[in-house]
């Protein structure tokens, strides 16, 4: 269970005329493998895993995890509406070598609790992999509450949560509710401090893409609980933090690693290239943190 805290990456999928650019994702594992990263969180929202062909997203997670080589740990996004496309997915994840799943609550469809727990549990007992539940209502609608977390914690193979609700009581009302080891980590890099004092362990971060060393100080200060220096360092970070959400992501952290010369800032529609005033934005905060 320790294994999976830290600096985690919500890592982007780079595109070089309308196709995945393999290389380009190689170049961005070695990238992560230097610099501090615990665990890329490969095919999730920032990597545009709507828009991937079943295929591309099954391509995508197998090459990730060649390129890690076992350095890093790999989750792989395998979350859908559809129960039965989540499974395929998981399954397809697992024979790709990924060591654990993320899955989201079901989009579109908008279930109720019981019909989630029912979603969830679908998978779990038709997969194999340890499995982290992604409660994301900006993006899903439906929110996954925390008396279901802790339903669904009792299943043997849910052992964690990406939680990206910014309601900072949420970890502290489920560790009074699940009563086995549970792993919480933020999926909000601007309350990503507060999130671990109240029992987080880590964060699944989209500014990693760009400021990966960075991010791993922070989260690892925390886990030092070296608390104030956490917060010194987690204040510098702010700006690029609300930055990389200011237009629709992950065009802002796309063009951030393209400064960094890993890849191009392609992104496939509906997302699209972001404003010049953004672009200087964000390429004087990297200069301010001697980023490039």
């Amino acid at each position: 269970m320790q294994k999976y805290q830290g600096s985690m990456v919500a890592l982007i999928t780079p595109f070089k005329n309308g196709k995945v650019d393999y290389q380009a994702l190689e170049r961005l594992v070695e990238f992560h493998v230097k610099n501090g990263t615990t665990c890329i969180v490969v095919t999730g929202t920032t990597g545009e895993c709507p828009t991937l062909s079943f295929e591309e997203h099954v391509e995508a997670i197998k090459a990730v995890v060649n390129y890690a080589k076992g350095r890093i740990l790999v989750m792989a996004g395998a979350g859908s509406n559809n129960p039965v496309e989540a499974i395929a997915l998981s399954n397809a994840a697992k024979d790709a070598g990924a060591d654990c799943l993320l899955h989201n609550a079901g989009y579109y469809n908008r279930p109720n609790q019981e019909g989630l727990y029912a979603h969830f549990k679908m998978v779990h007992d038709n997969t194999d992999l340890p499995i982290f539940l992604y409660n994301v209502p900006g993006r899903t609608v439906v929110n996954i509450s925390s008396e279901l977390v802790a339903k669904l914690a009792k299943l043997e193979r849910i052992i964690g949560i990406k939680d990206a609700t910014g309601n900072l009581e949420r970890p502290w009302i489920e560790r009074n509710l699940i009563d086995k080891p549970f792993i919480w980590l933020s999926g909000e890099d601007s309350t990503a401090v507060n999130f671990n004092v109240a029992g987080g362990v880590g964060v699944i971060s989209v500014t990693a893409n760009v400021a990966p060393a960075l991010v791993a100080k922070v989260q690892n200060l925390t886990l030092e609980k070296k608390w104030e220096e956490a917060a010194d360092e987690h204040l510098k970070l702010m700006t690029l933090h609300k930055l990389m959400f200011k237009e629709p992501s992950p065009a802002p952290a796309k063009y951030g690693a393209s400064l960094l010369g890993l890849c191009s800032e392609e992104s496939r529609l509906p997302i699209l290239p972001i404003s010049q005033s953004l672009r200087d934005e964000i390429k004087t905060q990297m200069q301010k943190l001697e980023l490039i």
